[in-house]
């Protein structure tokens, strides 16, 4: 279904939304986040990507499973805490997000169904805006499959033509969510539509980077284990992590039981992110650690991506977002290690 939004009905149509929680872009510091608003106002959709990705609202950075307390005799008391049944709307998601959490989808509804994760996804709304524009320079979501006027992943996809919004409801939750203020939308002319799919093919254009013949490199890789390609390219890695905090796919996490110092008889189970670039994050209690150095991590992070995730889900586990390229405080650029990996050999 496709309609017209005047963007001054915009605050019109959150407003209309008050039974949801409404997620969207906002900027402090310089920077753009995803954060929850208390004024439809406050909702700007002309903004850059966000530096952390709305992955963060259905897989939080820190999540508490559930809380326990003993007693002098050693019995045990478990209060598990699950998802709220809130439901939310997250306004203003680029295409390359929502296919991210397509992909994540794919491993936590997997052998084992994450129940936290599920209930999340299950009570948010997506509504995306097409990039009319690239939202950086390293953006390059073509050479991935994807596109930046993709639909994977979302409930409503809006694109902006100046004064006004096409806007797409692809599925029950986004017509739910339209249907709260039905009056607002307009059917679309045929020069709406016309101007519309104009814009769509214009975006393809504006994307400045890609890579060349990416579809040779899963099989490239599954003789590359040993390759010293891996030392080369991780000398600069400083181990912090950002291009797999920033990452809206990589998904790892660590469980822990914390004790609280206060009162050591209570304590909590909580999940956080956790990175593949850390040096302790393969480290077994024996001492070893069989990613020991820089080299063999990076060579996990890019083979994950680009072979055992296809291998096992026929996609690639990026979606040219380009924040590890943009964010890595040394340069690393993920483009141009997988055009290495492509011609080495060569």
């Amino acid at each position: 279904m496709e309609k017209i939004l005047q963007k001054k009905s915009l605050p019109k149509w959150i407003e209309k939304c008050a039974s949801y929680h409404i997620y969207a872009p906002v900027k402090k510091d310089a920077l753009w986040h995803y954060n929850i608003i208390d004024k439809p106002a406050d909702v700007q959709l002309d903004h850059p990507n966000t530096v952390i990705s709305p992955k963060k609202l259905i897989f939080p950075l820190r999540e508490v499973f559930f809380e326990y307390q003993t007693d002098d005799e050693d019995k045990i008391e478990i209060k598990e805490k699950t998802p709220k049944d809130a439901p939310s709307v997250v306004f203003g998601i680029r295409p390359c997000d929502a296919r991210a959490l397509t992909l994540t989808d794919k491993v936590f509804q997997g052998d084992f169904a994450d129940p936290y994760y599920l209930k999340r996804r299950e009570m948010t709304t997506l509504v995306g805006l097409t990039c009319n524009t690239p939202p950086g320079h390293n953006c390059f979501c073509l050479s991935v499959d994807g596109s930046p006027n993709s639909k994977e992943g979302f409930d409503i996809l809006m694109t902006d033509m100046d004064d006004r919004y096409h806007v797409q409801f692809l599925n029950k939750k986004g017509q739910k969510l339209m249907e709260k203020a039905k009056d607002l939308f307009k059917t679309p002319t045929e020069k709406d539509r016309k101007a519309a799919e104009n814009i769509w093919k214009e975006a393809e254009k504006k994307i400045e980077r890609q890579i060349k013949n990416i579809k040779t490199i899963p099989q490239k890789l599954k003789g590359m284990f040993e390759s010293p390609l891996w030392d080369q390219e991780s000398l600069h890695c400083i181990r912090c992590g950002i291009c797999t905090y920033l990452c809206p796919t990589c998904h790892c996490f660590d469980i822990n039981d914390e004790v609280l110092s206060s009162s050591p008889s209570k304590g909590k189970r909580v999940r956080t992110w956790d990175t593949c670039q850390f040096p302790d994050f393969t480290m077994h209690s024996s001492g070893h650690n069989p990613r020991g150095d820089s080299a063999s991590r990076l060579r996990q992070r890019i083979m994950h991506k680009f072979q055992y995730f296809v291998t096992k889900y026929k996609n690639y586990q990026c979606t040219g977002c380009g924040r590890c390229i943009t964010k890595c405080p040394v340069g690393i650029d993920i483009i141009d290690v997988l055009e290495k990996v492509r011609d080495y050999g060569s």
